[in-house]
């Protein structure tokens, strides 16, 4: 018989604990594929962040190790720098990578550091209880901005791709987002550009992936696809951002 779609290889076997109509566990399945496609799972380490996504480590099927909360990137460095043969990642939500690890992701870019960043942002902190994030929307209503996100008081959102993309260190910088299958396929394929410029030893590569937050959003899961549609993609559009040429 032949097999039309299974698990992949280098997902665990263990049972997602993220809320119904989260999209995590579509970019896991993503990140998972394309370790499975490049035949990278042995030689790969992924750095589990603190955020919805801390039990990373439990899903994926391959080396990983914990980071305190923001400097997942830090990790990578130091990993990748004495294991320059292996395939080292972070997987980072808006509340780490965005706010207390701001500092982490703008210098690992800066540096060339040869890691990729899969970057899920979903406009609130999920894991914490829903608090307006850097990259939460003006208007958007969360438990620390319940009257909606004012400019006057907390700024715009930060666009944390376009911000990265002026840094000589970055290869490659890619918004996609996984809210349709159309977008889910290009998703797929920008993580396993990200992948394959870091065996080509390019330097910084960074996926950022538009997700939901049904929970945390206050919305079901089939309106926060459309919420994310509506509302986020007008404001973070997916594109490239950077992509390193020929020679650099």
């Amino acid at each position: 018989m032949q097999v039309v779609a299974k698990k992949p290889d280098s997902l665990t076997d263990k049972d997602f604990h993220y809320c119904p109509g989260c999209t995590h566990g579509i970019i896991h399945r993503l990140v998972a594929e394309v370790m499975d496609e490049l035949d990278i799972r042995e030689k790969t380490i992924g750095i589990a962040p603190v955020g919805c996504s801390v039990l990373a480590y439990e899903y994926f099927d391959c080396d990983m190790q914990e980071a305190s909360h923001g400097r997942a990137p830090a990790v990578a460095t130091g990993v990748k720098r004495v294991h320059p043969d292996k395939v080292v990642f972070t997987y980072q939500g808006d509340g780490d990578l965005a706010s207390i690890g701001t500092a982490e992701i703008v210098h690992a870019a800066n540096r060339g550091e040869n890691i990729t960043t899969i970057f899920v942002n979903n406009a609130i902190y999920g894991m914490t209880g829903g608090q307006m994030a850097p990259t939460t929307l003006l208007g958007q209503k969360t438990t620390t901005s319940p009257a909606g996100r004012k400019k006057d008081i907390a700024g715009s959102p930060i666009k944390i791709s376009e911000m990265l993309a002026v840094l000589d260190g970055a290869a490659y910088i890619e918004r996609v987002s996984v809210h349709d299958v159309k977008h889910i396929i290009k998703a797929k394929k920008a993580i396993k550009k990200a992948f394959k410029m870091q065996l080509e030893g390019k330097g910084f590569t960074m996926i950022e992936v538009l997700s939901t937050c049904p929970t945390n959003w206050g919305i079901e899961p089939v309106e926060a696809l459309k919420w994310l549609e509506e509302n986020m993609i007008p404001i973070y559009k997916p594109q490239v951002l950077k992509e390193a040429g020929e020679g650099e």
